[in-house]
């Protein structure tokens, strides 16, 4: 009985441990993994349409991949299984079905613009929809079937002369803010033509004429870095309908105004629109931080203010079936804080809002057909569960499990359907009922990952100096045996309020990559991690270091603790703020036999001017480099400050084009080590964003993946390089 009980014992341990599989994770899976999303459900509950997104070969270069997205459609019904429905290389994204189930819309790009796109139910080739010069996306059905909703990002260039979205020719009431004019007056037409020898209008057209023809950027906004670029245009998303069955239809503009409108919808019965947006403001839309929602005609005309307060973001509106309810979220504009879910009858007004306790943050409104439930996503505890708030009782029930990630829903007449992600399939597709009670998998999108050999990782918690409970998951090598040493690799998040766990998708080939050469793999939330509440949330308002690099290397501590990880072989890398983490660690701590940072941020007075996601500065460190208690935190904050304690091999990644952080930390760092003679590479993926080790190419995803293992490989000598 006892050899009985051993054997069942190891058995468990095994399986905890590893799933057996015949082959190692290898770096190229990463073009195998398959996600599915914008999950969407006929009126009816019979049909859901979703995404599915992969990587092709690319027919212009046999050695690249592209990432591509194609519609497909599963009934709800028992064994049902997923038809592909589009195939072109240009891929859909977007599908939104008819009232009837009848007809998809969907959106595509033609001649590098997106377009909406309609076709069948059934399948077979869309029929461009609009033909919009400045594009058209988001798209949604009018309740009579009869028009299609979509937006368009119009460039204030081309509103400004716009004969139909502007025909008096009004100009911004809120100040353009170009220094020398009072009223705007520099917007205004003119009949100037170009001469850089003429009168003083005639230079302006010249020099205006020159910014049209790409010669100079003026940038008079505070915003002026987007993604992946210096910018000095302003844009203004507005909402358009288009008459769903003629072939050559145009627009009608819903919406007008030098304001950017973010949602709008149709109300169950087709009378009115509901609107999102920052109208109430005299500010410049850089400046101007609160959104409002808004109930017009359903031509768009007679707006009415349902919700807007100073100092407010009221967002993500949706209303009930019903048409009875409304469901949003509330937060302050500035600070770090987990908005507030609640819901207030259509007709009624701010004192008739009914707020739902729940310390998370929270995504995807969706309304049951009874009015009785909202449901939503919330990262929590290491996972992306799917939950619902009984409106009546303001009671909040989780749903799916904590340590799996609902990736995408969507619900009607008690079905739902859901992508999951989890440790053993980054990607899988399920229909239930509404309670998830009887959950059936539809489809096998990842159906390669059952030949792999995985590693499970097992979770663990502790207690910091601030009484935080702070909880980490260890990953041993995927062929581990007991008695052996192995490498370590400390795995960190950016944000810094992002949050990692076996439900969360993006690292899930990264983890499994390294535990398949060897590694173990330790990652967790330190304080000011998501899906831990608002305190834990906050917990690293002025330091962003000291606190966060303890939590990360306590379970560090606790897991070489275990005996079975080599700490003469301990290596640590991170993206984003995790990029500054790695370089705090490694000024402070001398652990590492190797080091690599992502587009991270060194010098926070320098990200202020150089990255889009400044205001993390004023957030995070109450105020800005120029005040003298903030300058000291600043300073005290920055890992450049402490460049000479940096003895541990680094290797530094960073996209040419990554605006979000600012290529120019990462030069800096460089530059500093390599002038104080120490061991350090450097990276730069040519066209690289931020979000290039997500969604960007993927060649330099698989580089950067390859050259980090490869860098650590130089100075732990787990394995010999040469055979």
């Amino acid at each position: 009985m006892k050899k009985l009980l051993f054997g069942l014992l190891c058995c468990l341990a095994t399986s905890v441990s590893a799933q057996q599989g015949a082959e190692p994770v290898k770096v190229t899976d990463l073009l195998k993994i398959q996600q599915i999303g914008n999950i969407t459900l006929t009126r009816d509950g019979r049909k859901a349409a979703f995404t599915v997104l992969g990587a092709v070969p690319d027919p212009k270069n046999k050695a690249d991949y592209k990432n591509v997205s194609q519609l497909y459609e599963v009934g709800t019904e028992s064994g049902a299984t997923p038809q592909q429905l589009t195939s072109s290389i240009e891929g859909a994204s977007q599908p939104a079905w008819s009232p009837d189930g009848r007809q998809l819309a969907f959106v595509r790009t033609v001649e590098e613009k997106p377009q909406v796109f309609v076709m069948a139910a059934a399948g077979g080739e869309g029929r461009q929809l609009t033909r919009y010069k400045h594009g058209a996306t988001a798209p949604r059905w009018s309740p009579d079937g009869r028009q299609v909703l979509f937006s368009s990002a119009i460039p204030l260039r081309e509103l400004l002369k716009d004969s139909l979205l502007n025909a008096a020719k009004r100009l911004p009431q809120w100040p353009f803010e170009k220094p020398g004019f009072d009223k705007n007056d520099q917007l205004a037409a003119t009949k100037a033509k170009p001469k850089p020898d003429g009168s003083l209008d005639e230079i302006r057209a010249y020099l205006d004429q020159n910014e049209i023809d790409k010669k100079a950027k003026v940038l008079t906004k505070l915003n002026f870095q987007d993604e992946r670029d210096v910018s000095a245009e302003q844009t203004f998303s507005q909402f358009f309908v288009i008459d769903a069955a003629a072939v050559e239809a145009q627009p009608v503009a819903l919406t007008s105004g030098f304001y950017r409108f973010n949602q709008a919808a149709f109300t169950p019965d087709g009378k009115h629109l509901l609107l999102s947006a920052d109208i109430d403001s005299l500010q410049h839309p850089d400046r101007s931080l609160e959104n409002e929602i808004y109930l017009a005609d359903r031509n768009g005309r007679n707006l009415r203010l349902l919700l807007g307060q100073e100092n407010t973001v009221y967002s993500n509106p949706e209303i009930s079936p019903s048409g009875k309810w409304l469901a949003f979220q509330m937060a302050p504009t500035m600070g770090v804080n987990v908005p507030e879910l609640a819901v207030m009858p259509l007709n009624g007004t701010a004192k008739d809002i009914i707020t739902i306790p729940f310390d998370r943050n929270k995504a995807n409104l969706v309304w049951s057909d009874d009015d009785k439930y909202v449901y939503f996503t919330a990262q929590s505890n290491g996972g992306a569960p799917l939950y619902r708030a009984n409106i009546k009782t303001r009671k909040v029930e989780k749903l799916s499990a904590d340590d799996t990630g609902i990736l995408s829903f969507d619900m009607a007449k008690n079905k739902v359907v859901f992508a999951k992600t989890g440790v053993l399939n980054p990607s899988e597709l399920f229909v239930t009922d509404a309670g998830l009670k009887k959950m059936q998998r539809a489809g096998n999108f990842n159906e390669w990952v059952k030949t792999r050999r995985l590693s499970l990782p097992t979770k663990h918690t502790f207690v910091n100096e601030k009484g935080l409970t702070v909880e980490y998951w260890v990953m041993k090598p995927t062929a581990y045996q007991a008695g052996k040493k192995y490498p370590m690799v400390l795995e960190i998040h950016g944000g810094p309020s992002a949050m990692w766990g076996p439900g969360e998708a993006s690292m899930w080939h990264e983890f499994q990559y390294f535990a398949a050469q060897g590694y173990g793999v330790v990652y967790g939330n330190p304080r000011g991690s998501g899906g831990y509440g608002q305190e834990f949330l906050r917990a690293n308002i002025k330091d962003w270091g000291t606190g966060p690099s303890s939590d990360v290397l306590t379970a560090l501590d606790k897991t070489v603790a275990e005996g079975w990880a080599d700490p003469a072989k301990l290596t640590v890398t991170g993206g984003s703020y995790a990029g500054y983490l790695v370089a705090w660690i490694v000024s402070h701590d001398q652990r590492f036999k190797a080091a690599c940072s992502q587009r991270g941020v060194y010098d926070l007075a320098t990200f202020f001017g150089e990255g889009n996601a400044w205001r993390l500065v004023p957030n995070y460190f109450g105020g800005h480099p120029w005040e003298p208690a903030v300058k000291e935190v600043l300073t005290r904050e920055s890992p450049i400050n402490y460049v000479q304690n940096i003895t541990t091999p680094y290797i530094l990644f960073h996209g040419e084009n990554d605006r979000r952080t600012g290529f120019v930390q990462s030069e800096m760092m460089y530059r500093s080590l390599k002038v104080l003679g120490r061991p350090v590479e450097y990276v730069r993926h040519p066209g690289g964003t931020h979000e290039l080790t997500r969604s960007g190419d993927n060649r330099q995803r698989i580089d950067q993946m390859l050259r980090t293992y490869e860098f650590f490989e130089r100075y732990i000598n787990a394995r010999s390089l040469v055979n």
